[in-house]
């Protein structure tokens, strides 16, 4: 409750009010601790204790004890101070009251203070509510239901991965919230267990009531628990971040498919198949291992090799004698390192002019050293000066692998001296001018 404003009598000036602690002030503070993890926590440690033996528990928990909330839980109550006593007693009185009333079992207890004043004589005011123990707060915030479901959810746990008590402990809330969903998760859990590097697909793992669904939507979550579960030796510590789940835990990713196409009416790519006569198609899309032994070293039958971003411009490349285009793939070109066939003929890269295009271009050179760019100079930048747009985040990263030329214009991009955060996209440039440099056989 607010505190009333009175008048001091000897200055005539109004009363500071400040907001007494009420019955509601308690409950909010309970529930602040309920939501924020503290106590759902205790509750866990409470299951915890009964279910495994102390020694093992404070070996599996490994520090976990900071989280605790520690009881009994003390929470300081705000009142009156000692001239507001004397100035607003009644409404004191009142205050006090309303909170002796509140005072329950099970649920708080006050805890009070003794002082004398000058005016009113011996008086003690509440000074915190108290909880002795984890059932009276959950009973006091209205959250047995909940509390017994996270109890249930805990045992459940704790029967099959011990080892995943800390991880409780730091997550109660979302081990209530996910209770209906343990089954599953410990039967994922089980069957990773089983099958350490597996060598199969996600779609592939066969435990009740689990599919390739369930299991990417919870990659994260499922992440944290195996960690948790599996041994060593089953997890592969060089894959890292959200997207190497798969290498991680031993599974294997859809294959990387690499497109290349043809740009030579007359010279194509023979696929043959068993029983029925050779055929020569224009384009394929094969993984990156058949694309690496598509020819063996330095027998392509073409003399030239353009490396485009854009999925338009691969299809709409103009034609070439002896010539193919592949689709790239941005940063990494690991689909292409393997094969030493392409190391034989002219090979170059057309990439945004912008820095990442840059950027580009030279991780492609620590793989290709002899590869030249195509169509990322100054010339073809400011012909094209109405087609310039903003890169969203440019890098300013020093670069190893550019020429004189190239590093020049580099530098003006990422020091913004053109424009700033100019971008030019590779499928911005009018055709003719790529229908033009390919005819001068100019970059």
């Amino acid at each position: 409750m607010s505190a009333p404003v009175g008048k001091n009598p000897k200055r005539g000036t109004p009363i500071e009010a400040r907001a007494w602690s009420t019955p509601r002030t308690i409950m909010e503070r309970v529930l602040h601790d309920w939501n924020s993890g503290k106590i759902p926590a205790e509750v866990v440690r409470a299951m915890a204790a009964d279910f495994i033996p102390h020694a093992d528990a404070t070996d599996i928990i490994d520090g976990a004890q900071a989280l605790s909330v520690y009881f009994p839980l003390r929470i300081p109550l705000r009142g009156p101070s000692t001239r507001e006593l004397g100035e607003t007693f009644d409404a004191a009185r009142r205050w006090i009251t309303e909170l002796a009333r509140a005072e329950c079992t099970p649920g708080f207890h006050l805890e009070w203070r003794e002082f004398n004043h000058r005016q009113l004589g011996q008086n003690k005011v509440p000074i915190a509510a108290v909880f002795d123990n984890l059932d009276d707060v959950i009973v006091f915030a209205v959250k047995r239901r909940e509390a017994a479901r996270l109890s249930d959810a805990t045992r459940t746990v704790l029967d099959r991965y011990p080892m995943l008590l800390p991880w409780l402990l730091r997550r109660p809330i979302e081990a209530l919230e996910r209770a209906d969903e343990w089954p599953t998760l410990l039967a994922t859990l089980d069957w990773f267990r089983l099958h350490p590097r597996s060598g199969r697909y996600l779609r592939q793992v066969d435990a009740p009531g689990v599919h390739s669904k369930f299991v990417e939507s919870r990659r994260s979550l499922v992440s944290e628990l195996l960690e948790l579960v599996l041994e060593q030796h089953a997890i592969d510590e060089k894959a890292k971040g959200s997207g190497a789940f798969v290498r991680r835990y031993g599974l294997v990713d859809k294959p990387v498919l690499v497109r290349v196409r043809s740009l030579d009416e007359t010279t194509g790519f023979c696929v043959a198949v068993p029983g029925m006569p050779a055929a020569t198609v224009a384009e394929l899309a094969v993984r990156q291992e058949d694309f690496a032994s598509l020819f063996p070293p330095g027998g392509s039958p073409f003399n030239e090799v353009f490396i485009t971003e854009n999925e338009v411009n691969y299809l709409a490349f103009p034609a070439r004698r002896n010539a193919v285009v592949v689709l790239g793939g941005g940063y990494g070109f690991s689909q292409l390192a393997g094969a030493v066939w392409l190391h034989g003929p002219r090979i170059r890269y057309w990439g945004d002019l912008d820095t990442h295009g840059f950027a580009i271009l030279d991780q492609f050179r620590s793989t290709f050293p002899e590869a030249e760019s195509f169509l990322m100079d100054r010339d073809t930048l400011l012909a094209h000066k109405g087609m310039w747009t903003t890169e969203p985040s440019p890098t300013h990263a020093e670069l190893q692998h550019l020429t004189s030329e190239e590093i020049s214009l580099y530098n003006d991009l990422r020091h913004d001296c053109l424009s700033a955060s100019l971008r030019l996209e590779q499928e911005r440039l009018r055709f003719s001018w790529v229908e033009a440099a390919l005819n001068d056989g100019a970059n």
